[in-house]
């Protein structure tokens, strides 16, 4: 995520608050069946976790299963916000399910079929409860389909980054975005909504013909569908996090191409001016520097959205398609922001985290990226910066440990920062043959899955053959400035 960061959430016209309905619920408890093989013991099914225990968001995501893959089917209605939507998701039973739960945020549930059967299902806010009957045996692929509609709503309270609604503030029929870190998925589709559960995405978004729907991975193709309405179709084959899934809706100069073999797709709020597209047109050069830092890049697509409301002043690491808020493009060069969230393509969205409290993995990398990318152009070299924010010894990160920064606030500027810092002293201990033989390893080895501090500290390790415990501790988890590696 970009720095001027904080927010996160669909941007449309007026909210509405949609009253949601459902069937009775199975009774507590799981069925019993026979054991396969006739041996005549019962096999115990029980309700899947309704979260998967993550330090800062117990109750984000859910537990029992596995999706492999969402088949997503939206229309939006761009005079009334009204969203109608079709997901089929794709899943594999880890444990004996009497029933498992979706996260859906504010949305009214039509209909749930599971392997194409009637199934009873409840709401308790954001938690959708879907029994299965005879229940679900351990490693069973399953299928579950799910109609909805309804206008999307915001997330309140105090989750950072929590989702907002709002009208884009030049017309009512401007259009939609969804963005948000560490939640927005949940408010536009059913979802197994945490970073753990990766899975591949087909998005197919229909909107009225004059505008343009923009989504993850790969434009398959745009069909019409009756009325006037345009489909557009997209598909991810690589898993991806939840929250990194999107889709912007508006008025957009789309430019579509190829780059080593890559589809390009940039898109430009229509109001922007034409140097925001030229800004936007170098993410194939960034991505080749990229390349020459940490791997090659990870993804059959890449690209940007740039969009044009002043309420959202950040920038967001959609996979293979990043979101940059119009408040980047004021200045004569944007492409450090560019960097940072093109190197996210590595670093959060190939490799993602396992629990948010380490989201440092993220923010610290991309950040890092930045700091490679000032010297690439002639800035400040990477030793330089760290050299200019370890002189300031009153700074607050020094304060706020980068790997565990607290829920209140888990992207505060340490994470940022202090996080990047923390490579660099790495580099510092190790030599810049280790680390960048690490850094790409780490890309490597995690592609496409999760991963956690103590891998990288132990691959940290492994590369340099030097004992790194002390330098983690100080430089990620200590409340006082550590002292400065000698080089």
């Amino acid at each position: 995520m970009g720095r001027r960061r904080w927010a996160a959430g669909w941007v449309l016209g007026p909210a509405a608050v949609i009253l949601l309905a459902g069937c009775p619920a199975a009774k507590p408890g799981g069925p019993t069946s026979p054991t396969p093989g006739g041996t005549g013991a019962a096999v115990e099914f029980a309700p899947g976790a309704p979260g998967l225990g993550d330090p800062y968001y117990p109750k984000a995501g859910n537990g029992g299963y596995d999706v492999g893959h969402y088949a997503l089917d939206v229309r939006y209605d761009p005079d009334t916000d009204q969203l109608t939507g079709h997901a089929v998701i794709t899943a594999t039973a880890t444990s004996n399910l009497a029933s498992f739960n979706l996260d859906l945020h504010g949305l009214t549930v039509d209909d749930v079929t599971l392997d194409g059967g009637v199934v009873k299902y409840t709401r308790d806010g954001d938690e959708l409860t879907i029994a299965t009957g005879s229940g679900l045996p351990k490693g069973k692929e399953f299928t579950v389909d799910v109609r909805y509609h309804g206008v999307p709503e915001l997330y309140g309270g105090a989750v950072p980054g929590g989702v907002f609604a709002a009208r884009k503030g030049k017309q009512a029929d401007d259009g939609a975005v969804a963005i948000g870190e560490p939640f927005v998925a949940a408010s536009w589709f059913p979802v197994n909504d945490h970073p753990r559960d990766k899975a591949t995405y087909q998005i197919r978004i229909t909107v009225p013909g004059d505008l343009a729907a923009l989504s993850n991975g790969v434009l398959e193709g745009k069909q019409p569908a009756g009325s006037g309405d345009t489909t557009w179709a997209w598909s991810e084959s690589s898993p991806m996090a939840s929250y990194l899934a999107t889709m912007v809706i508006g008025d957009y100069r789309v430019r579509e191409s190829t780059h080593k073999g890559k589809a390009v797709v940039v898109a430009v709020d229509a109001d922007l001016p034409q140097q925001v597209d030229s800004q936007l047109a170098r993410t194939p050069e960034v991505v080749d520097f990229l390349e020459t830092q940490f791997g090659p890049y990870p993804f059959a697509a890449m690209g940007g959205i740039a969009i044009d409301d002043p309420r959202i002043r950040y920038a967001l690491e959609n996979q293979s398609r990043p979101i940059y808020s119009s408040t980047f493009f004021g200045g004569a060069d944007a492409s450090w922001v560019i960097a940072h969230e093109l190197a996210h393509q590595w670093f959060g969205d190939s490799v993602s985290v396992n629990d948010w409290k380490e989201v440092w993995l993220n923010e610290g990398f991309a950040t890092y990226a930045e700091w490679l990318w000032s010297q690439h152009w002639g800035g400040q070299t990477p030793q330089q910066t760290f050299d200019r924010l370890y002189a300031q010894a009153g700074n607050a990160m020094w304060r706020t440990p980068p790997g565990d920064p607290g829920a209140d606030d888990p992207f505060v500027n340490s994470v940022y920062d202090r996080g990047a810092m923390t490579l660099h002293a790495l580099r510092m201990t190790v030599g810049d043959s280790a680390f960048f033989e690490i850094i790409k390893t780490w890309a490597a080895e995690k592609r496409n899955a999760n991963a956690t501090t103590p891998e990288f500290v132990a691959l940290a390790e492994r590369i340099s053959g030097q004992q790194l415990d002390a330098l983690f501790l100080a430089w990620l988890y200590g409340e006082t400035r550590p002292p400065r590696p000698s080089r």
